[in-house]
């Protein structure tokens, strides 16, 4: 039914050798569209696919000048690339972005548009003019440029281990080492080296926070987070809804954590754990070592989503055969990783620091998920189509990382490795939900008090982390770094009140899991009809086709938490 044979989308509105150099060589198709008369159904149908061509070539652009940039940090014409599509071309859009959003609401043949199909779309374009100000149009360009330094700064960082030269990613494979010295040691250099570049980062979002602010209060916001709200279009629930959620982590979800630890204490038999212990195995048990190089790796993914569906497969085989990949961890390349969607080609590209841990083949089942999402929903109308909120998103990657359990087998050929790998993503799946919800609260409490100090913020962090803290590990002695902690997330400085959406998406994971559980088929067939609908459905519809709701409620939380630890249970009996 579905096929990884993507085609890139054939243009009617721009040349086909069309290259977007500067503004002057894109402006003349935006007066032709500002120009061009809507008022009859044809017109306007013809309008809104050569707008979505138009969006569609802009968007692959940026996209490119970013991967290119966050590949290789260190070149710096790849980030003066970058950098002119942000203050160069990027701001000149925004005012004619704007008047063809007016004009195509104001159309007397809008009413003649399928309300079921253009509902999201024409809504998000409402919240679009709603947003925008003229004043605010050199505040996100500057942001942009900003937000890109932190890739630069947390890139450069690395240390020396066995004197050999390691990047922060490449270096966290020791904490898994029996070793318990070379852990501490390895996990205190981590630390320092961060700690090196705190002053710096600090400033950085200092600048950001401003920035924000001004930006929200230009738009006639009270503070940046509720600007941020309705920007990223959270018309299902509220930040009385996220407090609700911060609240039934605390009250679901640490206890068990707070189980899984003292469980790995006993296993290690320590009388303290420490927090370079969290990764580690007994002595005498050697970490997992699921790959060699970033080849292997896409190998396995390729075999391990063959298994679950040769379509999953199929569009790795074709993303690589398109060179859309970046995986392995390297000195001058942004830490972290994403797929990227390509509006115009269809074939998303992989970033990420693969260093043949455990913890990478979850990453690359996880971009592989939203790499399918891409691939789904391609073949819709409008570009603005493929909008999709990222509750729903992140679904699709963090489903994946459940459902590609069963044949995980393809990079654990030994039964009990397996076993140890499927309890570690179990393990994760709880444990991620303490630092989410600090990092969601701790970004509230910042925006709703924007002009903090420094030593203000870290108080902030400090008292939110607490909030969320195990009982079970020991920090003592390690407060200097624990009150860093927050630096390490790039979400605050890249992609702000971005975060919960992995808490709310990864209840509707399990959701899915557990019907997987019940029907494999069933669930597989749910995952991709939800996928392939886009951004056309609201969040609620979108979560009913894939066979779940939308609901992070206390008592939701509570079951869907309760169900992973039975699953986890059963794989330690």
């Amino acid at each position: 039914m579905y096929s990884a044979d993507i085609k890139r989308l054939s243009r009617q509105f721009l040349p086909q050798d069309f290259k977007l150099t500067d503004w002057a060589s894109v402006a003349p198709y935006f007066e032709q569209l500002v120009a061009t008369p809507i008022d009859q159904l044809n017109h306007l149908q013809k309008w809104l696919k050569n707008l979505s061509e138009l969006e569609a070539v802009i968007s692959e652009d940026a996209c490119w000048r970013q991967i290119r940039m966050t590949c290789d940090t260190e070149n710096k014409e790849l980030e003066e690339s970058y950098n002119f599509f942000c203050t160069e071309i990027q701001p000149h859009i925004q005012p004619y972005a704007d008047a063809l959003n007016k004009k195509l609401l104001a159309s007397k043949a809008l009413h003649l548009l399928n309300a079921d199909e253009y509902f999201t779309y024409l809504r998000s374009i409402q919240k679009n003019i709603d947003l925008f100000r003229e004043e605010n149009i050199p505040l996100q360009s500057e942001i942009s440029v900003l937000q890109q330094q932190y890739g630069q700064i947390t890139g450069d960082m690395m240390i020396r281990v066995n004197d050999q030269e390691y990047t922060l990613q490449q270096a966290a494979k020791f904490l898994e080492n029996p070793d318990r010295a070379l852990r501490q040691q390895v996990y205190e250099q981590i630390q320092e080296r961060r700690l090196e570049d705190k002053e710096k980062l600090d400033l950085l979002f200092d600048k950001l926070v401003q920035l924000r602010n001004q930006e929200a209060h230009n738009a006639g916001f009270k503070n940046y987070r509720d600007y941020r709200f309705k920007e990223l279009g959270r018309f299902d629930y509220s930040k009385e809804d996220c407090y609700q959620f911060h609240e039934a982590v605390k009250r679901h979800v640490l206890p068990l954590v707070n189980k899984i630890l003292e469980q790995k204490k006993i296993k290690l038999g320590v009388e303290n754990l420490r927090p370079w212990d969290l990764d580690a195995e007994p002595a005498g048990t050697n970490p997992l070592h699921p790959f060699e190089n970033g080849k292997e790796l896409l190998q396995k993914s390729v075999e391990c989503f063959n298994k679950l569906n040769p379509f999953f497969g199929d569009c790795l085989l074709r993303m690589d055969q398109m060179k859309h990949f970046d995986l392995e961890s390297r000195k001058g390349k942004s830490p972290g990783g994403y797929n990227c969607p390509l509006a115009e080609s269809g074939a998303p590209f992989i970033f990420m620091n693969a260093s043949g841990q455990m913890s990478d083949v979850t990453t690359m089942v996880h971009e592989g998920g939203h790499a399918i999402h891409s691939f789904l929903s391609h073949p819709l109308a409008l570009t603005g189509f493929k909008e999709v909120p990222m509750e729903m998103a992140e679904v699709a990657s963090m489903a994946m990382e459940l459902f590609s359990m069963d044949e995980w087998d393809t990079f654990f050929k030994d039964e009990q490795e397996l076993k140890r790998a499927k309890i570690h993503q179990l393990e994760r799946v709880i444990t991620i939900f303490p630092w989410i919800a600090a990092i969601d609260k701790f970004q509230h409490k910042l925006y709703e008090n924007p002009h903090h100090t420094h030593q203000e913020r870290t108080a902030i962090w400090v008292q939110v982390l607490q909030e969320f803290t195990d009982d079970i590990v020991d920090y003592s002695g390690l407060e200097k770094y624990r009150s860093n902690a927050w630096q390490r997330q790039l979400h605050l400085y890249e992609v702000p009140f971005y975060y919960i959406e992995y808490g709310i998406a990864q209840l509707g994971a399990i959701g899915m899991w557990k019907q997987f559980r019940e029907n494999k088929k069933k669930a597989l067939d749910h995952y991709c009809q939800a996928l392939a609908l886009g951004g056309t459905r609201t969040l609620p519809q979108l979560y009913r086709a894939a066979g779940i709701e939308f609901d992070f409620s206390p008592e939701k939380i509570k079951n869907l938490m309760q169900f992973v630890q039975n699953e986890m249970d059963i794989l330690i009996d």
